[in-house]
């Protein structure tokens, strides 16, 4: 059975809000919290971009759900960095904590200035990332020279139950390979069933049957269709630029700019807009079928108290 978490968006609110947000999912019944570390937003309207890995010690504190995150480490954020950081949460807080590796978006990691590598660079970069975090996390001395550097690393601190260590992938091809090295997935809701059910289906052909797979599912749910669709128009339209862009540009301004002319009729016929809790669990029954471990609910509206109020009606 699949669990449902929650995913607190870093980019649309504010820390503060987020941690009234997480409490309010725990009340409504939600098995986890989930969040994506960025530094910038995607567009200027969505206003935010806290540090999740400071924002998930306070909200680990606040309630006693698992969590998880996305990050990328080897540009922006050092891979011996990451991995202390990943070690101080999971001695904090055994066992709950979930970390998805991705091989990053221009918009969050070109703030050093370095080159932005290819894609088939920026994947050969997350498996050295991955085994430099690992062998960190075992309590290894690390000496390592690739498309990272790492000299005389060594954590003092370390965890009892090492937190799993996933790939956040978005293709086929990607989750074929994840299924190689890490220790679980995390992929989208694509259109159909199929799609999604084929990325499953690649990452489990390499790393088992029963291997762990996290499913994130956006879509707008609000009080009526008309505002759905507004709060989706305003606050995901910019991420409609074609998944190519979407590791590609490098400021919030550029997907505003080439997402200024695209109507709130597109979107809503891109993005699943939804106004009944009902329709929800439909959608949600609907993605259990792929068995997938956990769905993380991402209501991209602004409105997440109304969304909260009514998400107890999932779990009755």
């Amino acid at each position: 059975m699949s669990l449902l978490s929650y995913h607190a968006s870093q980019e649309q609110f504010s820390p503060a809000e987020l941690l009234q947000y997480v409490q309010l999912a725990a009340e409504a019944g939600f098995s986890g919290i989930h969040s994506s570390d960025h530094f910038h937003p995607w567009s200027i309207r969505q206003g935010q971009s806290a540090f999740t890995f400071s924002w998930i010690s306070a909200a680990m504190m606040q309630c006693s759900l698992p969590f998880s995150m996305v990050c990328a480490p080897g540009q922006r954020l050092h891979p011996a960095i990451v991995a202390q950081a990943i070690a101080t949460l999971g001695t904090m807080f055994p066992g709950r904590l979930t970390v998805e590796l991705g091989s990053g978006e221009a918009l969050n990691e070109c703030i050093t200035g370095d080159p932005w590598p290819s894609k088939n660079l920026r994947n050969e970069r997350l498996l050295q990332c991955k085994h430099v975090i690992s062998r960190l996390l075992q309590g290894e001395k690390v000496n390592f020279s690739g498309l990272i550097t790492v000299k005389n690393a060594r954590l003092f601190t370390l965890p009892e139950i090492i937190p799993p260590l996933f790939c956040a992938a978005l293709s086929k091809p990607t989750a074929a390979w994840a299924g190689t090295w890490a220790d679980g997935l995390l992929t989208t809701v694509d259109k159909t069933a199929e799609q999604i059910a084929s990325k499953i289906a690649a990452f489990r052909q390499q790393k088992g049957s029963n291997a762990p797979v996290h499913l994130q599912f956006c879509f707008c749910y609000d009080r009526t269709k008309t505002e759905a669709i507004r709060q989706a128009h305003d606050q995901w339209r910019s991420t409609m630029v074609g998944s190519k862009k979407l590791a590609e540009l490098s400021q919030p301004e550029e997907y505003d700019q080439l997402t200024e002319d695209i109507t709130a009729n597109q979107v809503a016929a891109n993005i699943p807009i939804i106004t009944e809790i009902e329709e929800l669990k439909d959608r949600i029954n609907e993605l259990k079928t792929l068995r997938a471990t956990c769905i993380h609910l991402h209501n991209i509206s602004r409105h997440q108290e109304y969304f909260l109020q009514q998400a107890t009606k999932l779990f009755t």
